[in-house]
């Protein structure tokens, strides 16, 4: 790998990761199309989402706070943030579950071009139909066990290479009639242990790593890490203004554009 492919992953990483046009998808394109490209496992991809990670951290750190310390509090908000951390809880599980069963299937995914060109056209339709059907109104103090364990539930079949995780958990709530705003960010707060877990789970891969590709690795970790926050203010303004369509048009645009190359 080069500098220009790790920074180049990078920022299709942090502009993918929370727009809702699979950064999976995008990334899995991108490594197809780069000459010479080559990782242990999918252990760069997963740097790249540890990177967005922590700007998922960074942007809603008051919310991961008042999260903590809800246990250990008893004022009249700390009773929201219990229960909202133990719908993040039941909303990991189905995650969890559908990762360590299908984790090799889902990776073996990545190399088949035609199938994450069907899943981007998939997204856009999620996309589409939440933006004509959605009925909002319930905030985060009217979020239900069944919306955590449905979202969850998509955030696991996400994992398939061309799925939105963004796109697809906040459309499915969007659809249950949460709220915009609601909606993206418990999507974002949910995301924070699966990909916890993800890296975990490739640790094993950094032996496969050469000393000298180390800092390439942390490089393109950065550059998510940058863009993921500015991705993130995007994404909020437009969840407010309600134009997730024109993202639905680009995924079945780059979805029928790269199923076509790939015939």
């Amino acid at each position: 790998m080069t500098l220009f492919q790790a920074i180049f992953l990078g920022l299709i990483q942090g502009l993918t990761e929370f727009l809702p046009v699979s950064s999976s998808g995008h990334l899995a394109i991108a490594q197809h199309f780069l000459p010479g490209f080559e990782q242990p496992g999918v252990l760069f991809d997963v740097l790249l989402h540890v990177g967005t990670f922590v700007a998922v951290i960074l942007y809603f750190r008051r919310e991961l706070v008042d999260l903590g310390t809800s246990p250990f509090r008893r004022d009249e908000s700390s009773r929201l943030h219990r229960r909202l951390l133990l719908l993040l809880i039941a909303g990991s599980v189905p995650t969890a579950v559908i990762g360590l069963a299908f984790k090799d299937f889902f990776e073996g995914l990545f190399d088949n071009i035609p199938v994450v060109s069907v899943m981007l056209l998939v997204t856009g339709t999620l996309l589409f139909l939440s933006e004509r059907f959605r009925c909002e109104g319930r905030k985060e103090d009217k979020l239900t066990l069944s919306d955590a364990l449905v979202v969850g539930t998509v955030q696991g079949m996400a994992i398939i290479p061309g799925i939105s995780r963004s796109g697809s958990t906040i459309a499915t709530l969007l659809l249950k009639g949460v709220d915009g705003e609601t909606a993206a960010r418990f999507s974002f707060l949910l995301a924070l242990p699966a990909v916890f877990g993800a890296a975990l789970l490739s640790i094993k891969d950094l032996h496969g790593v050469p000393t000298h590709q180390i800092s390439l690795y942390l490089t393109g970790a950065g550059v998510a890490f940058v863009t993921g926050l500015l991705s993130i203010h995007l994404l909020m303004g437009v969840i407010r203004k309600k134009r997730l369509f024109a993202f639905a048009i680009y995924c079945w645009l780059a979805g029928g554009l790269f199923f076509a190359l790939s015939l």
